[in-house]
């Protein structure tokens, strides 16, 4: 709500409000190179045109540093709302596909455009209360990035400018405060998990995370790597199979994989096979993204063969 934005926030968004053409949420959005915005009118992230990334920025969470920059905090914690519970399904989702595009952009090197918005019900009830909706949402021009990401806590940093500028630490401890990071977020205990994990942990739990991935959406998934084929998922439908899939698992303890041979050979002599990987295989915000042969080298913790 108005109230809880910092009065210099507020009075910027309301001068961009007043000085553009009067559009609806979703207008904007459309405007700014989001073809399908219309179709996703409640995602946080959008992919546009030429690669952009747009995000939402809840102005209610932004924080003013004391050399004036605007910051606010990002819990990584796709599973808990900001203001307490256990998420739905599609917010899960929702939060995945935000936070994936947000990852992308820090991966890239890249910034990303920011809608800025207020909100008819207070933040802590974004989630919760059905009456939830947009009061205002206009369009930053200044390019926002990713400060800092940190895997561990659960927590990264998006900063309004330049880069080479971060909060400090007790302008990161006043910004918590605000109720920005669920309580889940940076569980010390999940954290350890995950950093003690084995890679062989990881792999298990990158496998049942694939497998009921493809079931979720009504495909069989067979798993054969006791068969040694060079992947490890058969995924088919009626009329066939669909996708050969070699899964590899990453976390915060184990974060490069590589290929076996077997597997290499299978990528270039099968039109199927494809390269999966679970990134954040342990934790609670594993989320997955799917590499051609010919673009395997580009991801995350990809090794070659010696």
């Amino acid at each position: 709500m108005d109230k809880e934005v910092d009065p210099k926030v507020l009075a910027v968004i309301d001068e961009m409000r007043l000085s553009g053409p009067r559009l609806t949420p979703v207008e904007i959005v459309a405007k700014m190179g989001v073809f399908d915005a219309r179709e996703k009118p409640f995602d946080h992230a959008w992919l546009a045109t030429g690669d952009n990334v747009i995000a939402t920025i809840w102005a209610e969470f932004v924080n003013i540093g004391a050399d004036g920059r605007w910051f606010c905090l990002e819990s990584l914690d796709t599973q808990h709302r900001v203001g307490g519970g256990v998420r739905s399904p599609q917010q899960i989702q929702r939060a995945k596909d935000r936070r994936a595009l947000l990852k992308r952009t820090v991966d890239a090197g890249q910034g990303f455009r920011a809608v800025l918005q207020t909100n008819r019900v207070a933040i802590a009830e974004l989630e919760s209360n059905k009456s939830a909706k947009v009061s205002t949402r206009v369009r930053d021009d200044a390019e926002w990035h990713v400060a800092t990401w940190d895997s561990d806590q659960q927590l990264a940093v998006l900063v309004r400018g330049p880069r080479g500028w971060v909060p400090g630490e007790a302008e990161i401890q006043a910004a918590k405060a605000r109720g920005s990071v669920p309580d889940a977020a940076g569980d010390p205990g999940v954290a350890a998990a995950e950093r003690s994990a084995s890679r062989e942990e990881v792999q298990a739990a990158a496998m049942d995370y694939v497998m009921r991935h493809f079931k979720g959406y009504g495909y069989k998934a067979e798993d054969v790597t006791s068969q040694n084929l060079g992947y490890d998922i058969e995924v088919s439908n009626a009329k066939g199979a669909l996708l050969k899939v070699a899964v590899k698992g990453t976390s915060t303890g184990v974060p490069s994989f590589r290929l076996t041979g077997e597997e290499h050979a299978c990528s270039a002599r099968e039109p199927l096979w494809r390269l999966l990987v679970v990134a954040d295989a342990i934790g609670s915000a594993a989320q997955h993204k799917i590499y051609k042969p010919s673009e395997m080298e580009q991801a995350p913790g990809f090794e070659p063969l010696d």
